[in-house]
């Protein structure tokens, strides 16, 4: 090599230097983010092959990532960069994506309401410009890591699965966050001072998690303050409540504090929601609590507090909503209930109350909306004068001990849209006057002794989507105008959102929820699995405003929308005759229970048109070929025809059930056919087909008859098949054994082992 070759290799490679940096700079532009995004959407295609969100749309109409769905950029006059990704509730799952750190000005990024999985991958710990994070309502696990986001202002990783100590986690990102969510995760720990450096810290829920110790000292300076549904359990001390405190939400309910409310907590004059339920506190309400006359909404209920309610809460003139419930409050409602004009919502659920209806003065309300006794001891008739109480929405009085009639008089609340008066001792008739309830959206009155037909006149009831009358004494048919039930609830709903009475997280509705959504019928029993404070707060006002819960199939395909699931649950009575063929108009409704009944007859083919989760019609006496359309019924997930006198063929289109998980065609002997020996009906086992000896099963079925097993009924008794059933099973084996007995006679071949 030349000294003058010599002397240029220097300079080509400052050259080669000097393009590869500038190709590096240059690629720090929209075109790169272009390819980011791209790469983005392949991987999310990749982990998600059906029902894509938005982000499948992008570079379909637009070379430009700046107008694609979901994406939004800077407006800088040298060039556009993207700044924000918003892919929230978008069906992605699988893992998080780990290059979101190529996009160098990304300074939001809101992935929630999806299903990623796994950890937080450490490059989402290198976009040192993310302001606002949000990863809630995944499946995310593992530690958290987020130590490199210094300019993150808001931070919600809320119902996940991540777990580690808080405190090594948050302190080093604290720096400008004002809003941080870490609830319903696996925290555990302690939290002492570990947020006294976030000195810009507004709103922090820590809710649901397994953190334990003393509470935090320097809570009050945020607005809002949540601790909810973890395992602290020392005293909340006085020094907490400093004359500077700003919190205007206070919530530390579902944890083990004890002692006494400090009644300096008046200091915080700007307090709207004090939630304390479900601890161990004691002795006297605090009579400076009487101060805030900002509180709107005072959750007080599960704990031991004194029978003795200060006169000074009266004050509280903004106060809408009261629950005292579990304080083991026993003899007469206290009178100064009474005296609480100004609130809507009166919650004295699950105490030891005898008496004090009348005498409390609480039916002279005039503002309540929702009054909830239930879980008393309440004795005598229902009160006529309830029905005077103007503004009533929900009345609650279920699991007492009233007896008598049912007033016909409440006919008359015409706001009303719950009445739960089940497990009393209620006789005689439902009122017709029901029939006049047109906000009605549920109506539960089970186990009762009520009597008599169902009136025709629930028909009118255009908004009532749950309606249960299980195990009483009802007779008769169900009369066609029954099907009208719930064809309209939208004036009702529409109603709700626009007065938005929201209530926030109490005890009432959590456990009228737990009681009228049927845990052991899918898919609403997934929502016992999830209903912590928040999530049922949440659920029942979306419900109150019309909102599906779970995606439900249109009649007759698999195609699903959001919708509510309405049931009529009849079973337990001695309803008889045939149930009418319009039980196909009712469309909102995805669970039909009529076992444990009397009804005859064929069952309608138009039950198809049900968008039916769960169908029982089990122990009655419906006769016939069961219709083949019930095979149509794509989203059928329960389906027990049990212990009744079906006969002919067994349909073939039931093996295209393919999402069913309980099936029971138990002692129906006449009927005949084949199973299939693939498809879903050869999932299940014998118990699904007992006592139905003309029915041919694939070997690994075996279908011995030789015992009678006994079914469970509608109270978790044990019921034999009805005696015509068992009479024909012993008729059908009898003529089985003579037939082939006789054969073999004949020809010379052995009969059939019928007790093996």
């Amino acid at each position: 090599m030349s000294d003058e070759e010599t002397n240029s290799w220097p300079v080509a490679l400052i050259v080669f230097l000097i393009l590869i940096i500038g190709t590096l700079v240059a690629g720090d532009s929209l075109d790169t983010d272009k390819e980011v995004l791209l790469n983005l959407k392949a991987f999310f295609e990749g982990n998600n092959q059906i029902n894509r969100g938005k982000y499948s749309e992008w570079n379909k109409q637009s070379n430009n990532p700046c107008e694609w769905p979901g994406i939004n950029c800077s407006n800088t006059t040298r060039t556009a960069r993207v700044t924000s990704i918003n892919l929230s509730d978008n069906k992605i799952s699988g893992k998080l994506f780990g290059n979101f750190s190529l996009l160098t000005e990304l300074s939001f990024l809101d992935l929630s309401k999806n299903t990623l999985s796994g950890v937080i991958p450490e490059d989402l710990n290198r976009c040192q410009n993310l302001v606002h994070l949000n990863l809630s309502h995944n499946i995310l696990d593992g530690h958290l890591n987020l130590t490199g986001l210094n300019k993150l202002e808001n931070l919600d990783i809320s119902v996940n699965r991540i777990c580690g100590e808080v405190q090594w986690s948050l302190p080093t990102i604290c720096d400008k966050l004002v809003v941080l969510n870490i609830s319903a995760n696996n925290f555990m720990g302690m939290i002492n001072g570990g947020f006294d450096t976030c000195q810009n810290l507004q709103f922090l829920d820590l809710s649901s998690n397994k953190l334990s110790g003393e509470l935090w000292i320097g809570f009050e300076r945020l607005l809002e303050f949540s601790a909810s549904e973890n395992n602290f359990n020392r005293p909340i001390l006085s020094s907490m409540f400093g004359t500077n405190c700003n919190l205007q939400v206070l919530e530390l309910c579902e944890n083990g504090f004890t002692g006494q409310i400090p009644g300096n907590i008046s200091n915080c004059r700007n307090l709207v929601i004090l939630n304390l339920l479900s601890n161990n506190f004691t002795g006297k309400i605090p009579t400076e609590m009487g101060s805030i006359s900002s509180l709107q909404t005072l959750y007080l209920g599960n704990n031991s507090f004194s029978n003795d309610i200060p006169d000074s809460l009266l004050s509280l003139n903004n106060l809408t909503f009261l629950d005292l419930s579990r304080n083991n409050f026993g003899g007469n409602i206290q009178e100064i209930f009474g005296k609480f004009t100004q609130v809507k919502f009166l919650v004295l659920h699950s105490n030891l109350y005898i008496g004090g209806i009348y005498t409390s003065g609480i039916l002279k309300l005039p503002n309540i909306s929702i009054l909830d006794l239930s879980f008393n001891k309440f004795s005598g008739p229902l009160p006529v004068e309830i029905s005077e109480m103007p503004s009533l929405k929900f009345l609650i009085l279920a699991y007492n001990e009233f007896s008598g009639t049912i007033p016909s008089e409440y006919g008359n609340l015409s706001r009303l849209q719950a009445l739960d008066l089940s497990f009393n001792r209620l006789n005689g008739s439902i009122p017709p006057t029901f029939g006049k309830l047109r906000s009605l959206l549920w109506l539960m009155l089970a186990n009762n002794s009520l009597s008599g037909e169902i009136p025709p006149d629930l028909g009118n009831c255009t908004s009532l989507l749950w309606l249960n009358l299980a195990n009483n004494q009802l007779s008769g048919k169900i009369p066609p105008q029954l099907t009208n039930i719930g064809t309209n609830p939208s004036a009702t709903f529409e109603s709700n959102r626009r007065e938005n009475d929201r209530i926030v997280g109490g005890s009432g509705e959590c456990l009228a929820m737990q009681r009228w959504i049927p845990a052991n019928y899918p898919p609403l029993s997934f929502v016992y699995d999830i209903l912590t404070r928040k999530s049922c707060r949440s659920m029942w006002d979306w419900i109150l405003h019309g909102n599906g819960i779970f995606p439900i199939c249109a009649a007759g395909s698999s195609f699903r929308t959001f919708q509510i699931p309405g049931y009529v649950q009849l079973s337990g009575n001695r309803l008889s005759g045939e149930v009418p063929p319009d039980i196909g108009k009712m469309q909102k409704f995805s669970m039909l229970h009529l076992g444990f009944n009397e009804f005859y007859g064929k069952l309608p083919p138009q039950i198809e048109e049900m968008p039916l989760v769960v169908l029982n019609i089990s122990n009655n006496k419906f006769s016939g070929e069961i219709p083949g359309e019930i095979g149509n019924i794509k989203c059928l997930q329960n389906l027990d025809l049990s212990c009744n006198n079906f006969s002919g063929m067994f349909p073939a289109s039931f093996n295209n059930l393919s999402e069913l998980s309980k099936f029971n065609i138990s002692y129906n002997p006449l009927m005949s056919g084949v199973i299939p020996k693939t498809g879903q009906l050869s999932t299940f086992e014998k118990s699904s087909y007992l006592g139905d000896p003309l029915l041919e099963f694939p070997k690994f079925i075996d279908n011995t008859s030789d015992k009678l097993v006994r079914s469970t009924n509608h109270n978790g008794k044990t019921k034999r098949p009805n005696s015509f059933s068992a009479f024909l099973v012993l008729l059908a084996l009898a003529v089985t054994f003579l037939t082939f007995g006789l054969f073999s006679l004949i020809i010379g071949i052995p009969g059939p082992k019928i007790w093996e």
